[in-house]
């Protein structure tokens, strides 16, 4: 089980550069589906899942060739319509190809998903919409089966709640649909904003991007595609927060500020310097951190997957924090590693009280998931002593090179099996 050892105490300092971002690039991948050929994605991060979604498409047909941070896609004209279990089960971004398979092939079967387990994420809002457009399901021996009688049909789709996932199936599945697909209450994350313009360099008509009215045209087909992926804003919030936790002095370039405000402000809200330029973020840490409260919420909201670092600072802050989780119900399963390493932090529901510690000291903690596992990291690059993070191949699931990254800015910090 690989470990991630890591002695605290040193100031980190430095630049540090960021890739594509995960939760862009996986569905941009899932996009080549929809049109034959040889398509190209650059700005590719490194990291397990794109392995992971790389083995889902060359089991559908596809050929994968990977490059210095870029993809080459081969998507063949016959698919094969399927996502096995053993595939699926890593990593639950795979129902995606829900949309692009049934619109290509008019089936599919895609295992339920898996990935990490931060509680319940249901995909009935997926199925509703597809259903909405003409296809049915059903649910056989663990894989659903969907089907539609020609094309699908475009519909007006209203979420329920602005979810990411929910709003890219419907995306694919509009772009070759029979008439005009609105979502209501679309999910506006940069991430989607960026699936949209793939889409539409691929000849897709969409309007709406970026805000909760999406408007899909359908068309007859699609071509292939050569797309840069968004930079990844929660790589360069991980980095942010790291350099605050030590009262360092850290730049991170290759990323888009405005995709971190409201993160950004809450680091400023607990004493942080930040400064803002074209492509970059410089964030300077307190000597001690401000307790500050924080709300997860989609966005332009303050992102979940940053709540478990924001966590970590908020662990050694002056004062009480209270963190509101709005997202995933068992998000907080990282709360009783970071107590082993001395932190105040009781839950109750969806809800934690933090209240901030003078110091943290080091100890072996297992990863529960990615952000978690970054999160305490964190945590043991302030602590006394050394912390042993094991079960780290969760974070290599989102983040390249991480021990790597963060030795270029001077943290003590090794591999360990």
């Amino acid at each position: 089980m690989s470990s991630i050892v890591v002695t605290g105490g040193t100031p980190l300092q430095g630049t540090v550069g960021i890739l594509g971002a995960k939760n862009a690039v996986l569905k941009e991948m899932v996009a080549a589906l929809l049109a034959p050929g040889r398509h190209r994605l650059s700005n590719v991060p490194s990291i397990v899942d794109v392995e992971l979604m790389c083995r889902v498409l060359e089991h559908t047909g596809c050929k994968v060739e990977q490059g210095d941070h870029e993809l080459w896609l081969v998507v063949p004209e016959n698919l094969v319509p399927e996502a096995p279990i053993e595939l699926v089960r890593a990593m639950r971004a795979s129902i995606v190809v829900l949309g692009p398979l049934l619109a290509r092939c008019g089936e599919v079967s895609v295992a339920l998903p898996g990935g990490d387990d931060l509680g319940a994420r249901p995909i009935g809002w997926h199925l509703d919409g597809l259903e909405a457009m003409g296809a049915e399901f059903e649910l056989v021996h663990g894989e659903l089966m969907g089907r539609v009688d020609g094309r699908l049909r475009g519909a007006e789709v209203e979420l329920p709640f602005p979810s990411v996932g929910a709003t890219e199936n419907l995306l694919f599945a509009g772009v070759l649909a029979d008439g005009v697909t609105n979502i209501v209450n679309a999910a506006r994350e940069p991430e989607i904003e960026d699936l949209i313009a793939h889409l539409v360099s691929m000849g897709a008509e969409i309007t709406g991007g970026g805000t909760s009215l999406v408007t899909i045209r359908g068309v007859e087909s699609l071509r292939t595609s050569d797309h840069r992926v968004v930079p990844d804003r929660l790589e360069a919030g991980t980095y942010a927060v790291a350099g605050a936790v030590t009262g360092g002095d850290v730049t991170v370039t290759g990323c888009v500020p405005d995709h971190l405000r409201m993160e950004l402000r809450k680091l400023e809200e607990a004493g942080c310097g930040v400064e803002r330029g074209e492509g970059w973020i410089r964030v300077k840490g307190p000597e001690r951190p401000s307790a500050v409260d924080i709300a997860t919420l989609p966005f332009p909201g303050f992102h979940t997957d940053m709540q478990p670092q924001m966590v970590a600072l908020l662990s050694v802050a002056d004062g009480t924090s209270v963190v509101t989780e709005n997202l995933y119900d068992a998000r907080f399963r990282y709360i009783g590693e970071l107590a082993r390493m001395g932190a105040d932090i009781s839950t109750e529901s969806q809800h934690a009280v933090i209240r901030g510690v003078d110091r943290l000291s080091g100890c072996p903690v297992l990863a529960p998931d990615i952000r978690a596992g970054a999160a305490l990291v964190i945590a043991g690059l302030m602590a006394d002593g050394a912390t042993r993070v094991n079960d780290a191949a969760h974070i290599d699931r989102g983040y390249e090179d991480f021990d790597g990254r963060l030795a270029s800015l001077g943290a003590e910090i090794s591999r360990a099996d």
